[in-house]
């Protein structure tokens, strides 16, 4: 797991650099109401939180209504901050013991099943960087 989410995060970063300039990073047109920078910073607080602060013990004070609303954040701070998180995710993952794994998660969440297993957990959270990496991939081609 450790080895997908640092490659998939990694690739978010060669997305957000792909952009011809910091201003599109942030453009919506039509019906895409998420640009690439408030995805890479819903993924940052996501995973900060999920992996970072509950499996990890990094303590992180979510915002997830900033994640949404913040616009124009420089491009070079969305790829600083999306190194530091990769590295967070990388650590916590790389000390994780596999007997951890199916353990319940530390955190219930509603719309998941109660008791839910840290592993059941992290395919969850590595199928939703997915989605949104491939958001970011579709948004930056569109426009």
């Amino acid at each position: 797991m450790r080895t997908l989410f640092t490659r998939d995060l990694e690739r978010l970063i060669t997305e957000l650099e792909a952009y011809p300039d910091e201003a599109s990073i942030w453009r919506v047109r039509g019906d895409i109401l998420n640009p690439a920078g408030t995805l890479a910073l819903h993924l940052m607080g996501n995973l900060s939180q999920f992996v970072g602060d509950d499996l990890g013990g990094v303590p992180y004070a979510r915002n997830r209504p900033a994640e949404f609303a913040r616009r124009d954040v420089p491009r070079s701070d969305l790829v600083a901050e999306l190194r530091q998180v990769t590295a967070l995710v990388a650590g916590t993952l790389e000390r994780l013991s596999p007997v951890r794994l199916d353990d319940p998660h530390p955190r219930p969440l509603p719309d998941f099943p109660q008791g839910m297993t840290i592993r059941y957990f992290l395919l969850h959270l590595y199928g939703h960087l997915g989605w949104h990496l491939g958001q970011v991939n579709y948004h930056r081609r569109l426009l």
